[in-house]
């Protein structure tokens, strides 16, 4: 059984370690692992994470058990538009239903939280496998990018979305 909690600036180095068992297998096969490694720095970083949490971020951690084993961040980025910035699960929970549970969960907190009609959308590198996770999961592709991050580095993503 998987149980979710929001999460608090206290848990930023639990976030943290979560995101370096999850993050870096999930894109060692489409980032060097200079990229991998920039990426955690900008958005991983105890510092990155508290201004996350302080701005307009809400994360989520998922347990089974007593067992942290995923995570995902929602951010409000317009009156109508709230983006899941993050949705990970530890390698050895994928495929058992937590990333749905943790989908699942993100949509209710919009709703909760947003009771009107409403967009989410989310970006996904356009290499990750999960891009079929998420069309499964009512997602459509809306737009693609090719956003600089920095250093020369570049998140190639679909931009998909759900109207809630």
């Amino acid at each position: 059984m998987y149980t979710i909690r929001k999460a608090t600036t206290d848990d930023c180095q639990l976030i943290r370690d979560l995101a370096e068992r999850t993050f870096i297998p999930t894109y060692q096969y489409m980032h060097t692992p200079e990229q991998s490694e920039y990426m955690m720095s900008w958005m991983y970083s105890i510092e990155s994470l508290t201004a996350q949490m302080n701005g307009k971020h809400t994360f989520f951690i998922l347990y089974k058990g007593e067992t942290p084993c995923g995570y995902f961040s929602v951010e409000e980025e317009g009156e109508h538009l709230f983006h899941l910035q993050k949705i990970y699960v530890l390698p050895e929970y994928q495929g058992t239903g937590a990333g749905k549970f943790l989908f699942e969960k993100a949509i209710r907190f919009i709703k909760e939280i947003h009771p009107e009609p409403c967009t989410m959308e989310l970006n996904v590198n356009r290499n990750n496998k999960a891009v079929h996770f998420y069309k499964k999961m009512g997602m459509k592709v809306a737009r693609e990018g090719d956003f600089h991050i920095g250093n020369g580095f570049y998140m190639n993503d679909y931009i998909m979305s759900l109207d809630l």
